[in-house]
């Protein structure tokens, strides 16, 4: 399963008070796709694991992932910012480059506006404002367009499949809500008890789901056999669903692709 949805507490991070930032470590593979989007993914020194976009992300080093970072080689490559993840970073890694005198800077959007905000700030930390500025732009712009493609549109039952083994889903508050809401479509969890909920199939059949969503993982797809449940409309109408989880799940600039992923699918169950 994708661990961008694990939580920790927030991290108490300082935002780097000097513009032009030349050497970048960059601990998510959001926050690279979003230093190349403003033209300096170049000045990314090291990075971590799954970071594979655009084609020159794959050969920048690599020092650690979701398990935790090499503190040691990030102070070896003495870096004058380090780009954080709070939900996808340890925490105890996060306060110590903090600790270190690192300048940090967390990259952790909560909602689709939130990936322009960070590209404006990355801009301001890199001194490159003017791309900057134009990246958030058009991202605001794609963004906008498709809300108003589908704000009149009839709500349409959705059922997001995050994993299949344990099986969970999405609900209010967390990232995929903010795609689902853009398209119309009426989250059949939105009200459970936390953002990354477990449930059983008995619940989902419950729903009524008129489309299944899931993500674009093998083992997620192969995990649970729907046609066994023909009475869920999702299951009778043939409108199941498989999106690139890296559209979905990163909080970059490619948000606006899985958006209309997610539109895409939801407008045929219409």
């Amino acid at each position: 399963m994708n661990s961008a949805f694990a939580k920790e507490s927030q991290p108490q991070v300082k935002v780097a008070q000097n513009q032009g930032a030349q050497r970048i470590v960059a601990l998510s593979p959001h926050s690279v796709e979003m230093l190349f989007a403003i033209g300096v993914g170049d000045r990314i020194v090291a990075t971590t694991e799954h970071a594979d976009f655009p084609e020159q992300a794959k050969s920048i080093t690599r020092i650690g992932g979701y398990y935790g970072v090499q503190i040691e080689r990030i102070v070896e490559l003495n870096p004058d910012l380090v780009v954080v993840w709070q939900g996808g970073n340890k925490l105890d890694d996060i306060n110590r480059l903090i600790d270190l005198g690192f300048t940090v800077y967390d990259s952790s959007p909560k909602n689709l506006a939130q990936v322009a905000d960070d590209l404006i700030a990355l801009g301001e930390l890199t001194a490159n404002q003017t791309q900057a500025q134009t990246a958030a732009d058009t991202y605001l712009s794609e963004l906008q367009s498709i809300k108003s493609a589908h704000q009149q549109k009839v709500p349409v039952k959705v059922f997001y499949q995050l994993w299949s083994s344990p099986l969970m889903t999405v609900a209010k508050g967390s990232w995929i809500q903010n795609i689902i809401e853009v398209c119309q479509g009426e989250n059949v969890f939105y009200d459970a008890a936390t953002e990354y909920p477990q449930l059983s199939i008995e619940n989902v059949l419950l729903t009524q789901a008129q489309v299944i969503v899931q993500s674009q993982d093998e083992g997620n797809i192969l995990g649970i056999d729907w046609q066994a449940w023909p009475q869920l409309p999702a299951v009778a109408n043939a409108h199941i669903y498989q999106l690139d989880a890296d559209l979905i799940h990163r909080a970059s600039p490619r948000s606006i692709e899985g958006v209309k992923a997610m539109c895409e699918a939801i407008d045929k169950a219409r």
